[in-house]
């Protein structure tokens, strides 16, 4: 039977019946007519169950105990990238996707990695007095359950910090930013030569040593003050974990001090596998990069970080500089107090490995919807990656169940689990720079999750503001889980703004927005100030069951809301992309960084025009996506499928055109000119960045050369702004 079913059979009519021979002409035509009547009723019957009745039935198919599981079973044991331990957990990961019958695979590099081989700091108060030698070590509590387990934490450390040995003079830099040290300066306190003693607070790690680098320090120690990461309460009265949220007084913030994106041997091209030939620069090309420290650099407690200050001399801080209730006064140095610190790093090429699972199109197998989180942690890693990776499995096993009852994606979904993203971003990047032309043709979006759940606070979304609408639309769907009279959306709206922009490499959206230019998003639920563990011994599964999701409720609400926008744009005939909003949010940002320039000596004509482009053809793609879906279903015709094609590919190829293939100046990796991080600080925000740093150069330098660079900025973010209108509107000029 040609291998089709009965059911499947055209309906077939003797050549005699259709003659009219043996029966009359009126008894033919009526059943002709029940004849015709049947293949419509067989295609009516046959029609496909609506995708967002799947959708309906993903958000009712979460489970708040597979979460949990997932977490616990990752948590186990710390899983530093190149470490045995973190090759068990991307084998957790790919035996639970193998499980759901998803086609999985790992893909490895080997990479350069950078480990402590030895540390020691000791402070000399003065002239007879003995020598502090500090311990560095982050204290484990009576009745930890990952006490045995927290001997396999690596000693408190920086990524790639630079090896050597300093004995100087300390001197108190607040925050670490450049103005700080531009106090400094005015109270006549020299920085060059000295250790400098920064805290957590306003900017990472890296951007923090840098600038103790250009001020001329020495070495750098930055510590997890009680004002910032201790909690409430006067010295002697403060509580911490266990029993609190709170950091405990010897909890130490460790992190990464390379100041790029990807493995540092290949910057700007893709790693190997280990045994594969690779271009890679030399240690001694590294070790002169600019994106090096260049200095030693040790974390520490902020136990340790008060013991130094008492026994720092010179002038009183300003009040702001000030610690928390009870402690010591601090002062700005230098000395009299001396420490020596030794850090010796062990910089390595290690083996780290991504896994995938793919969920294959139906109709476009050849549309990629991304979703992606990091695996790899510098302790246990509760909140800080693998909530998301829960959040992320829990997705999966939805999917899995939506597949036996007979659903599949439109569109290919890629589920990612990335590795070594603490150290720089690497294993997502070094993927996406090896597969930036596939990705370039075929991504519609990446959606990603670091963190799913700080603890309370609600829904806290970023990306790029065509996807602000579908955000929304997903948050009206999922309860909220703190409050379930109300819905993410209630109180999503009530933060000021709503959704904030992806930009600059604080997790693994990076390099598919501004490397490739891919749509993309990041989201988590709660306040990161409700996270004082970040970084820590103590980010473990105590610490989330007992304050980040004691009912693992918050994981179900993000995974439901990350798992739906996924579908939706794995899903919807026509992709739920909005670049009005995208338009009206540049028209904004772009008056912004003109009321950061008044009475500057050029035009900002270029870019205003470009972005009224950008509204007319937002509005015109608009349009045309609802002509096409008020159209009925059944209207099926091939001239109505390449329309959506046609449609979604400029959809989907826009955001490319926000990129320039030099990059930003002096930035070349960061291809996006609308948004990237400040030069000022990696992981802040910034709209139009190269224009807004072409300002604060012209004004720092008033030259006529800087303001010839700053109008050539203006003119790049114009044309970045005009392709992307070209692409939208679908016609070539």
């Amino acid at each position: 039977m040609s291998g089709r079913s009965k059911q499947q059979q055209p309906l077939l009519l003797s050549p005699a019946l259709a003659a009219g021979s043996g029966m009359g002409r009126r008894r033919y035509l009526t059943f002709l007519a029940i004849a015709m009547a049947l293949v419509a009723s067989y295609h009516l019957l046959q029609a496909p169950t609506p995708p967002s009745r799947y959708h309906a039935l993903f958000l009712t198919l979460g489970s708040n105990s597979s979460a949990s599981a997932h977490l616990r079973a990752l948590t186990l044991r710390p899983h530093v990238a190149g470490t045995e331990a973190n090759a068990a957990a991307a084998e957790y990961v790919r035996a639970a996707l193998a499980s759901l019958s998803f086609p999985t695979r790992v893909t490895p590099y080997s990479v350069l990695l950078s480990y402590p081989a030895h540390r020691s700091l000791s402070l000399s108060a003065g002239p007879g007095l003995p020598n502090n030698v500090f311990p560095l070590v982050q204290e484990t509590y009576p009745g930890d359950p990952y006490a045995a387990a927290a001997a396999e934490v690596i000693p408190t450390y920086f990524a790639y910090s630079g090896s050597g040995s300093v004995a100087a003079e300390v001197v108190y830099a607040n925050y670490g930013e450049k103005s700080d040290y531009a106090y400094l300066a005015s109270q006549g306190v020299d920085v060059a030569g000295k250790v400098v003693l920064a805290r957590y607070g306003d900017i990472h790690c890296e951007d923090m040593v840098r600038n103790a680098r250009a001020a001329g320090a020495a070495a750098a120690l930055i510590y997890t003050d009680a004002k910032d990461f201790g909690g409430p309460g006067a010295k002697g009265k403060r509580k911490w974990f266990p029993d609190t949220r709170w950091l405990p007084p010897s909890g130490v913030q460790v992190g990464t001090l390379y100041y790029g994106n990807g493995d540092p041997t290949t910057p700007m091209w893709p790693s190997c596998a280990a045994g594969e030939d690779c271009e890679r620069l030399s240690m001694d090309e590294l070790d002169g990069s600019e994106a090096m420290p260049g200095i030693p650099a040790l974390p520490i407690s902020g136990r340790d970080g008060e013991t130094i200050q008492k026994a720092m001399g010179g002038g009183v801080a300003p009040p702001e500089w000030q610690g928390a209730e009870g402690a010591p006064v601090y002062r700005i140095g230098p000395g009299p107090a001396v420490l020596n610190l030794t850090y010796i790093g062990n910089e390595t090429l290690a083996t780290i490995e991504n896994v995938f699972a793919v969920i294959e199109g139906r109709e476009e197998p050849d549309r990629y919807v991304i979703i992606g989180n990091h695996r790899d942690a510098w302790t246990f890693g509760a909140v800080d990656p693998n909530s998301g990776t829960a959040a992320m499995l829990e997705i999966a096993e939805r999917l899995s169940k939506l597949e036996k009852k007979g659903w599949r994606p439109r569109r290919t979904i890629i589920v990612c689990s990335w590795d070594a993203e603490e150290f720089a971003l690497i294993g997502s990047t070094e993927w996406a720079e090896e597969n930036m032309d596939i990705l370039g043709s075929r991504a519609i979006a990446y959606l990603n999750v670091d963190i799913s759940v700080f603890g309370p606070g609600g829904l806290m979304p970023r990306a790029t503001p065509q996807l602000d609408e579908l955000i929304k639309e997903a948050s009206k769907m999922v309860p909220d889980p703190d409050d379930p009279s109300h819905t993410l959306y209630d109180a999503l709206i009530r933060n000021d703004p709503p959704i904030t922009r992806v930009a600059g490499a604080g997790t693994d959206f990076a390099a598919f927005v501004q490397y490739i230019g891919i749509p993309s998003l990041d989201m988590s639920y709660g306040l990161f100030s409700e996270y004082p563990v970040y970084h820590s011994l103590y980010d473990d599964y105590v610490w989330m069951e007992r304050f980040g999701d004691p009912l693992f409720h918050r994981h179900v609400a993000l995974a439901s809301v990350w798992g739906l926008i996924a579908l939706r744009l794995a899903d919807d005939e026509i992709i739920p992309f909005n670049y009005v909003s995208y338009a009206s949010e540049l028209v904004e940002s772009s008056k912004v960084v003109e009321d950061g320039c008044p009475g500057c000596p050029v035009s900002f004509t270029p870019l205003h025009k470009s972005i009224k482009q950008l509204e007319k053809a937002a509005t015109k793609i608009l349009t045309e996506k609802k002509v096409l879906q008020s159209q009925k279903w059944d209207l099926n015709t091939r001239e109505r499928t390449l329309k959506a094609r046609e449609i979604n590919d400029r959809l989907m190829m826009a955001e490319r055109a926000f990129t320039n293939r030099e990059g930003l100046a002096g930035r070349p990796w960061y291809k996006h000119m609308i948004y990237a991080s400040s030069d000022q600080d990696d992981w802040g925000t910034k709209a139009f960045p190269g224009i807004v740093s072409a300002i604060a150069n012209a004004n720092k330098l008033n030259t006529s050369e800087s303001w010839r660079l700053l109008q050539h900025e203006i003119y790049r973010g114009a044309r970045a702004v005009s392709k992307a209108s070209a692409v939208l509107d679908g016609r070539l000029t």
